[in-house]
């Protein structure tokens, strides 16, 4: 990363905080903008802001925007930007960004994991051994393998590509759902996704939350996926109904699910705590020292490119 001299506080472009910046991105991005939480702005600076930084996934509402008339610009840490009002930031013409592919490694490396995890029982067997059972009753049952395996992925991005191409080297046959065909990819598009869980046996949700994406993955989604098969979602806890989600599991509707991210997180349903077809993190697929490195770089970018007139590095198609 290019480094910048340091400005005077005057001289420093005014950056407003929707809450208090990472400490690793405080470090370097002290000296170069004047950071002010938006919360503790006064009438000057809230009339003077042309930056909204959004560290995390702290909610920005219509009231919080409303405060800034002179805002142009709301910048994003991550890759989803569902807690953003985007209906107010399309209607005042305001450009928001996100993190771009400063994740996506990290979240398909995880991803991955989730599928192995599940399809193998990975987290169960090490319970097992840990609660001394291999000594006492012998072998964890046998579960089923992961190459060969028929993975539909539910978002086609950055992250998806990767969950493809990752997957696609254990041998497995890689479908695809989005809003629209992506020509240059050597996957199967299928326009429906009942379509695609019904063809697969592990589905992935890689997409971002929306009012159209919301819930997609309903009772009938899991039905058509199946009683033997998975669902692995590393987008956003929303994008799944979680109360039937816990259903289909109890009843057997479906195989299993390896969950990074919840609908009103950090709260889980308990009733996914004992079982053993489950594997359940707290939403850490993107976040390792690299990624944190990485959207550091995109948000440097990305302020630098602001407040010089040249394009911004990870515009969100609004």
């Amino acid at each position: 990363m290019q480094t910048t001299p340091s400005l005077t506080a005057d001289e420093r472009p005014l950056v407003l905080l929707a809450q208090p910046l990472f400490p690793e991105f405080a470090a370097t991005l002290a000296g170069r903008y004047r950071f002010v939480l938006a919360a503790d702005a006064d009438a000057a600076s809230a009339a003077e802001a042309r930056v909204l930084l959004v560290p995390g996934l702290k909610p920005v509402a219509a009231e919080h925007l409303a405060r800034l008339p002179a805002l142009e610009l709301v910048l994003g840490t991550s890759v989803g930007v569902d807690h953003v009002d985007l209906d107010v930031c399309r209607r005042r013409g305001l450009t928001v960004t996100n993190a771009g592919a400063a994740f996506a490694d990290d979240s398909a490396d995880y991803a991955v994991g989730l599928v192995v995890g599940v399809l193998r029982r990975m987290a169960a067997a090490d319970a097992y051994v840990r609660r001394g059972r291999w000594a006492a009753d012998g072998d964890y049952p046998l579960a089923t393998k992961v190459s060969g395996k028929r993975v539909g992925i539910v978002g086609l991005g950055n992250i998806g590509c990767r969950v493809s191409r990752r997957l696609a080297a254990f041998g497995c046959a890689v479908s695809y759902h989005s809003r629209s065909p992506k020509p240059l990819s050597p996957y199967t598009f299928v326009p429906s996704l009942l379509d695609l869980a019904a063809g697969s046996d592990v589905l992935v949700l890689c997409c971002a939350l929306t009012e159209e994406t919301k819930r997609m993955v309903n009772r009938e989604v899991m039905e058509a996926l199946g009683k033997d098969e998975v669902l692995v979602n590393v987008g956003r806890g929303g994008l799944v109904d979680e109360p039937e989600l816990v259903r289909c599991l109890q009843e057997g509707v479906l195989g299993g699910a390896g969950l990074d991210v919840f609908e009103n997180e950090p709260a889980v349903p308990p009733e996914l705590f004992g079982t053993d077809n489950v594997v359940l993190s707290d939403h850490r697929a993107v976040t390792t020292p690299e990624s944190v490195c990485g959207v550091l770089e995109v948000i440097t970018a990305n302020l630098d490119a602001f407040f010089s007139g040249r394009p911004l590095v990870s515009p969100v198609q609004l």
